[in-house]
């Protein structure tokens, strides 16, 4: 090799360096120093309503927790008329509505039987229409596209037995629900995203408690609803999950699906993993992990950033946290 082509290489090699560092620095998570605490969960939600974000439910009667980006604080608010746990909430016009929730005790924790709306502005709740009861499940992935709302997947008897793959839509404005196609992998503890009008359906597991299976049938496959053509895909192989975990927290983040955290059989400790499928070069990609591993969470988009709290530290019920992360 001559002077002039060992300099271009040196030359695309600190080029390569260098794009490297820039991502690494544009792209990492910071502990947020806050001026309180939220309250200790996990098996809960966390949301954004309007310019606040809401910690809502979890294990046991846990209040609802606001935090104000602009002062930087966490405010307790009222608490929900009944356990709810295993549900990711969905913003819809200026409230918060849970659906596809569990309450009660391990492994045979109940679905919730109504949809359940907390207005942050009144502070109240309120119990919603009836879900259908040949539709009843908890530890669901759920979404709002275009003003209505839908359930995915989910487990009938708490972590024992009836995973399912049903998907459910719920127009709040006529307080109807309609039955779509079944997702074709079933799978519980999951929560999803939404991209370009499509529904993304990565990690989860089966959990099935009744031959002492609840955290090794995780599920590998990415489905995906296409919501014009009202059918399901599931991407090939190669583009399965990369780290399987369940109980992870899943938001879009422009046009990259992120999957962070989770727990399985793996490790004591809850993943801290965070991994992106670029939905234009259909490719994972591995972003930096979060400072703490947790589950049993959710996370949520304001102004560019993805914020995560509470949670479990490890695998199971514990210990709950209380720090909160945010990638920018």
């Amino acid at each position: 090799m001559n002077s002039t082509h060992l300099k271009m290489s040196l030359l695309g090699l600190m080029m390569g360096f260098a794009h490297l560092a820039s991502a690494q620095a544009t792209t990492s998570w910071e502990i947020a120093q806050t001026a309180n605490s939220c309250t200790a969960r996990h098996e809960n939600a966390f949301t954004k309503v309007g310019d606040k974000l809401y910690l809502i439910g979890g294990r046991g009667t846990r209040p609802v927790d606001e935090f104000d980006p602009k002062t930087n604080t966490w405010k307790q608010l009222a608490a929900p008329p009944v356990e709810m746990n295993h549900f990711q909430a969905i913003e819809y016009n200026n409230e918060a509505y849970v659906m596809g929730a569990f309450m009660g005790q391990y492994p045979h924790e109940k679905p919730l039987t109504s949809i359940y709306i907390f207005n942050p502005a009144k502070n109240e709740w309120r119990e919603g229409p009836a879900i259908p009861t040949d539709r009843l499940r908890g530890a669901t992935g759920a979404v709002n596209y275009n003003n209505k709302l839908y359930l995915v997947s989910g487990i009938q008897d708490g972590h024992y037995d009836g995973h399912v793959g049903w998907l459910d839509e719920f127009d709040p404005k006529t307080n109807t629900w309609r039955k779509l196609p079944d997702a074709p992998h079933v799978r519980d503890h999951v929560s999803v995203a939404v991209i370009n009008d499509k529904l993304y359906v990565a990690g989860g597991r089966r959990s099935t408690a009744r031959i002492n299976q609840v955290l090794n049938l995780t599920e590998p496959a990415v489905d995906v609803f296409d919501f014009k053509t009202n059918t399901w895909t599931t991407l090939p192989a190669d583009l399965n999950l990369p780290t399987q975990r369940a109980g992870n927290m899943a938001v879009p983040f422009g046009y990259k699906l992120l999957i962070m955290g989770g727990e399985s059989p793996a490790q004591v400790e809850a993943h801290a993993e965070v991994e992106a499928l670029n939905t234009k070069t259909m490719k994972w990609e591995k972003l930096p992990n979060l400072n703490k591993g947790r589950h049993g969470t959710g996370a949520t988009i304001y102004k560019k950033k993805v914020y995560v709290a509470a949670g479990s530290g490890n695998r199971g019920g514990g210990p709950e946290l209380t720090s909160m992360e945010i990638l920018k």
